[in-house]
């Protein structure tokens, strides 16, 4: 199962160059080591304008996600520890990924696909979104991830500017909902584990 985000693109964003200066700092950039530590740990997924049919009917089962990223800088890949919960149960999988520093992109490995996705780095540094495919108006998307499982108005406008950057609508947007999070005593588990495992080796 793809994660929202997980959406095939490869290129830049060279489209809708006449825009507002609030637009101006939205474009995908090289990937740093400064980027990836930024990125590195857990991220609630919020809200998502996804306009792929099958990216989207997805989407909307979802009631929340978290996921933990973890980037080998040596290595330029990506380990994916996701927390689904859909239909009121919790699911949780494993992926990996690649970065590809000079295009400004992630990607994820879903049953043997690899999707892709921009990244954009927000003004805030407890959010991002990824953008997805940026030069076709009928499968765009852009979805919107932060620290917390709630997020301010000011870190929820910066997503709505952005949508208005690229052409998405606000009435368009699914959100997720935190409070019907199942994952959380699966997550406990699983750290108290892992935990255990550090101290006795």
């Amino acid at each position: 199962m793809a994660l929202p985000w997980a959406l095939a693109v490869l290129s830049l964003l060279p489209l809708l160059s006449a825009q507002s200066p609030v637009c101006d700092h939205l474009e995908a950039a090289p990937i740093t080591n400064t980027t990836l530590q930024r990125l590195s740990g857990k991220w609630f997924y919020i809200a998502a304008v996804l306009r792929n049919s099958e990216y989207q009917n997805e989407s909307r089962g979802i009631e929340a996600d978290f996921f933990y990223m973890t980037p080998n800088l040596t290595e330029d890949s990506l380990l994916f520890r996701q927390y689904l919960t859909m239909g009121h149960r919790c699911i949780y999988n494993v992926s990996s990924g690649n970065i590809q520093r000079q295009n400004g992109t992630l990607s994820q490995i879903v049953q043997d696909r690899e999707h892709f996705a921009n990244l954009w780095l927000t003004k805030d540094p407890e959010t991002f979104m990824f953008l997805f495919f940026p030069e076709d108006e009928q499968n765009r998307g852009l979805s919107f991830y932060a620290r917390k499982p709630e997020v301010t108005k000011e870190q929820l406008r910066e997503f709505h500017e952005a949508l208005t950057c690229v052409g998405l609508q606000d009435d368009e947007i699914l959100y997720t909902d935190g409070k019907k999070d199942q994952c959380g005593p699966l997550e406990k588990q699983q750290e108290e584990e892992r935990k255990k495992e550090n101290t006795e080796s």
